[in-house]
């Protein structure tokens, strides 16, 4: 479900018409996340790592309001609820787009993860199917400790979904951490937005 907002009585009006405007209206930050009490509680669990920090991702996304906003046509929308685009790998090193529909309850959505994952390694190609608006976009990779990342992006094609990627885990001092990328729609949401996120997915990550 969605509901549309109006713009005319909207307290970011002008923030969402100026940065509208622009050819790239992405922002994006890069922090270290804590990954030392998520790690031992997936594997606690007996959940794949991936599935775990992927469940809290989508959960803490959907704690923040901003997160959920999204431009259709001349409109923006604010979504009850964000599922997730991630990609995946296959044996031959390519990667397709997967559609993870998220689940309050972990194992259920370990479940879809596990069957979304199978049907990409029989499916070929980048897009193995259509897309809602309602996701985020979501990436692993895992072999880089990075401290930046950016994105490929068409400026023509109308997109306003907020992107997540992790790198590799690192460890040090028995402290686990892995760098994470968020980029969101700066007509849609600022920095103090993405302080939120932050803190509620590491909020979610220490539970």
């Amino acid at each position: 479900m969605k509901q549309k907002i109006d713009i005319s009585n909207w307290n970011r009006k002008e923030h969402f018409e100026f940065f509208c405007t622009f050819e790239e209206p992405f922002f994006g930050i890069t922090t270290p996340i804590d990954m030392t009490i998520s790690y031992e509680k997936a594997k606690a669990m007996q959940i794949p790592f991936f599935v775990y920090y992927l469940h809290k991702t989508i959960a803490a996304v959907n704690q923040v309001e901003n997160f959920r906003y999204r431009i259709e046509g001349n409109e923006v929308v604010l979504y009850d609820e964000i599922d997730a685009s991630s990609t995946i790998m296959r044996e031959d090193k390519t990667f397709g787009f997967s559609f993870m529909k998220f689940h309050s309850d972990i194992h259920e959505f370990a479940k879809n993860v596990q069957t979304e994952i199978e049907r990409i390694q029989v499916t070929p190609g980048l897009f193995t199917r259509e897309f809602p608006e309602n996701i985020i976009h979501f990436s692993a990779i895992p072999w880089i400790n990075f401290t930046g990342l950016t994105h490929s992006r068409s400026y023509t094609l109308p997109d306003s979904c907020p992107k997540v990627s992790f790198g590799k885990l690192m460890t040090e001092n028995d402290k686990k951490t892995m760098a994470m990328t968020v980029l969101a729609h700066h007509g849609l949401a600022d920095g103090y937005h993405m302080g939120l996120f932050v803190d509620a997915l590491q909020a979610e990550l220490n539970k």
